[in-house]
């Protein structure tokens, strides 16, 4: 009686994750017939899930039941606790139980301590654009992982041109592997099959900063075009602008240790400041002040339904030529 829980941000390597649970576990010939997906936001849904659960696979394998989207307040609610606990305790060792959702599954919740002491449980976080040790990490751990020998220039090459998307990471792989299993491996080959280079929204943040307009305008069509979502684009620059102005105003106050610094701007690796600091050293608070209210008035537009890629180049226009 296996459980799997999932949950996280990354949807595209928790979708990964998913489907190579399904190669393990499914009968290739049988899958139709033993993965039953059920939405787990629906009322019932778990009670639905654990009457599949005894149905026998059909064929060989194992069967599946997905529980996809939890809403982890609903899960159970049907049901007294103790009569969950007893039927989730009894299921046949030939079912496979997975639970997956973004958010994070509350730990004060009684059905989430049970599956937390008895199930596997795997986060999926979404990387922040600045995090580039993991990213570049990732890169490097995924490209083993298809056996592809990625030399650290590369890697970072690859982790610049992807930011912290898993999808396009799995993407520019792909198509390294396959140069790579006839030609070596180079940058100029790097730089002429990857695709995007440059192009997140911290490098769009940096070039808003810059105010360089034509790079911003350049950077945004390449995030939409990519089906970035715009308020995700959106949360990295406000988070960015924010993280710059507190780092501002604690350096006009004098403070010049670097731990200190990070603490108070709830920066995880204090080696970040320094860069920080530099990146917004030359620059008056008072612009900073003034760039984070108009990208409050940016997610007004874009929550009002304000078509997306007018509304985000007229405002990065009037953000760049800001004096």
């Amino acid at each position: 009686m296996p459980i799997y829980c999932y949950w996280g941000e990354d949807e595209f390597a928790m979708a990964q994750a998913v489907k190579t649970l399904q190669q393990q576990v499914l009968h290739p010939d049988f899958i139709n017939f033993n993965c039953q997906r059920i939405p787990g936001e629906q009322s019932g849904a778990l009670l639905q899930a654990l009457g599949e659960a005894q149905v026998p696979p059909f064929g060989g394998g194992c069967r599946l039941v997905w529980l996809a989207e939890c809403n982890w307040n609903q899960l159970g609610a049907d049901k007294g606790q103790a009569d969950l606990e007893a039927r989730l305790a009894q299921l046949p060792t030939s079912t496979v139980l997975l639970f997956t959702s973004g958010p994070k599954p509350d730990a004060r919740l009684k059905l989430v301590k049970w599956l937390q002491a008895h199930g596997q449980w795997e986060e999926f976080a979404l990387l922040s654009p600045w995090q580039t040790d993991q990213i570049r990490a990732r890169v490097q751990q995924r490209a083993r992982a298809k056996g592809l020998s990625l030399s650290l220039p590369l890697a970072d090459m690859v982790a610049q041109a992807v930011g912290n998307s898993s999808r396009q990471l799995e993407m520019e792989l792909e198509k390294l592997s396959l140069y790579g299993a006839v030609h070596p491996l180079t940058g100029e080959a790097v730089t002429a099959l990857v695709t995007g280079t440059s192009q997140n929204s911290l490098h769009l943040a940096k070039a808003i900063l810059a105010q360089d307009c034509p790079q911003a305008l350049t950077l945004i069509r390449h995030l939409l075009a990519r089906n970035e979502p715009s308020l995700r684009i959106l949360a990295t620059l406000t988070s960015q602008v924010r993280t710059w102005l507190w780092v501002k105003l604690i350096l006009e106050d004098g403070e010049q240790d670097n731990q200190g610094i990070a603490r108070e701007v709830e920066v995880g690796n204090p080696r970040r400041v320094p860069h920080l600091a530099e990146e917004v050293r030359q620059l008056p608070s008072g612009r900073l002040r003034w760039l984070l209210a108009k990208l409050l008035e940016l997610e007004l537009s874009l929550k009002q339904g304000s078509p997306e890629l007018p509304t985000w180049e007229t405002k990065i226009v009037e953000l760049c030529l800001m004096s």
